[in-house]
């Protein structure tokens, strides 16, 4: 139990910006190249895949990895369609410093077509370049804080990590454990890259509550989040480990496999 709870507590450090006390802290300078690749070296905190169902059918799976590194984090995912004529792969990683604040997001689509995007802050901005196959590079400003969380389409390990610094923010510790009441709730910024959007997102714990899993009934501990877009349900082990991700409106229900 100890271990778990050094476990947990390591993991919500990772994800958590000292925004929510208040206060900003700015983002680490952006590390050389070499730099860069070591920190796929650091301590994997979580790794697996997600199968992603529509209407009662598999639609794609996202395979990701959590890494802790000197610097902060890594999150890194590949997401690919299932049972279509033409399968779509792409690819993230998101890069946070020690106190949860954005350095770098990479995004990559490499079929059926080519295109990139990447976001890193700037003073106060966080700044988006992007292209298209053969299109000119674009370049987009935002008025955004480095403590803005990215929530990209596709790519559901992010909110995880979103759910990990709501632990932080709004929940307690008692007894060596981590306990989130009902009704507990944080506002966070969230960035989209894919839509080129911005939006104020509310987080909040709903209890726990028996779901039945594809390995079996699991009683879970559930979050809601919430913005302009719609309502995503998520539902979390008690290592706080995302296992069912809900969009109601969508049809969509994505697994832990």
């Amino acid at each position: 139990m100890k271990l778990f709870y050094r476990s947990l507590a390591f993991m919500m450090a990772l994800v958590w910006s000292v925004a929510a006390c208040g206060s900003l802290a700015s983002a680490a300078p952006m590390p050389k190249e070499k730099e860069r690749e070591k920190e796929h070296e650091g301590k994997q905190v979580d790794s697996g895949s997600f199968g992603v169902f529509q209407n009662g059918h598999r639609v794609g799976t996202e395979t990701f990895s959590i890494f802790q590194t000197a610097a902060g984090s890594v999150i890194q995912s590949e997401f690919k369609t299932e049972n279509a004529p033409t399968q779509d792969v792409q690819t993230s990683e998101l890069q946070l410093t020690a106190s949860g604040n954005l350095r770098r997001y990479d995004w990559k689509e490499l079929s059926p077509e080519k295109a990139a995007s990447v976001v890193v802050p700037n003073e106060d901005f966080l700044n988006q370049k992007w292209s298209t196959g053969e299109e000119k590079e674009h370049d987009q400003p935002y008025l955004l804080p480095a403590s803005t969380s990215i929530l990209d389409d596709y790519f559901f390990i992010q909110r995880e990590v979103l759910a990990w610094r709501f632990l932080a923010a709004a929940c307690k510790q008692e007894g060596g454990q981590v306990r989130c009441p009902p009704r507990q709730r944080a506002q966070f910024g969230t960035m989209n890259p894919h839509q080129h959007s911005s939006a104020a997102l509310t987080a909040e714990s709903l209890g726990r509550e028996k779901v039945n899993l594809r390995s079996g009934p699991q009683e879970l501990n559930k979050l809601e989040l919430k913005n302009d877009a719609g309502t995503w349900q998520l539902w979390l082990d008690d290592q706080w480990k995302v296992m069912r991700i809900s969009i109601e409106a969508e049809n969509t229900v994505v697994d832990r496999d």
